[in-house]
């Protein structure tokens, strides 16, 4: 099983890379097997992973620990490892998570949310399917603590992120499922831009409800521009 999984993300990777979102040596990716993480080295390429070269997290370690009593074996670990912590710790079901620095999600966590729950509005079903309301967290150094620990304790439903002047993050029940909404985050914000600021027409309330209720991800109607 374990090996399955890290061979899903090691796949993922190569996906994310092909698609074009993850330049360079950017963005992580972590699946969690019990009580354990395993989550791409530092500096790691996605299309160049290996699934036995990934670090190994203890999953039960606080987000504010620091890395020599979290890592339990292997090399050192993306230095945005208290993001992944923080992400499964607010979510049993998560088992895997993405983080990228997509171009265009990137560039619509620059912008103003949309409003307090979700940075990004309900443009289309697949954005409300596949990924739900979307926070955007305030700006911080990458691998900052504090931001994790806020993350973590937002008291409302999400499973995915903004990071701002950054890029998304995004959990999911398999990496099929987080590598999935990482991908639609970035096609909804590319749509949101290709707008250049026009007012769009999009799902009401009852349309996005309805969708989120059908496919089991979260969304708070009612949640208009901040």
């Amino acid at each position: 099983m374990s090996s399955d999984a890290r061979h899903e993300l090691v796949a993922a990777g190569r996906e994310l890379t092909a698609a074009g979102l993850s330049p360079g040596a950017s963005g992580n990716l972590s699946v969690r097997i019990g009580d354990r993480i395993y989550i791409t080295p530092t500096g790691a390429r996605l299309d160049a992973l290996d699934p036995e070269g990934l670090a190994v997290l203890d999953a039960g370690a606080p987000v504010d620990t620091p890395l020599e009593r979290a890592l339990l074996e292997g090399p050192r670990p993306s230095k945005e490892f208290p993001l992944h912590l923080a992400l499964y710790q607010r979510d049993p079901e998560a088992t895997a998570v993405v983080h990228l620095h997509s171009a265009h999600a990137a560039a619509y966590s620059c912008l103003p949310p949309w409003s307090d729950r979700s940075a990004v509005p309900p443009l289309t079903p697949y954005f409300v399917m596949r990924v739900g309301q979307t926070p955007l967290l305030p700006y911080a150094e990458p691998g900052d603590v504090p931001q994790a620990v806020l993350l973590r304790e937002l008291d409302f439903p999400f499973r995915a992120a903004l990071l701002q002047n950054h890029g998304p993050v995004t959990s999911g029940t398999t990496m099929a499922a987080a590598a999935d909404a990482a991908i639609e985050l970035e096609e909804t914000a590319h749509l949101l831009l290709l707008l250049n600021g026009r007012t769009p027409r999009l799902l009401t309330d009852a349309e996005a409800t309805s969708l989120a209720e059908r496919y089991g991800t979260p969304w708070h109607p009612g949640g208009g521009p901040a």
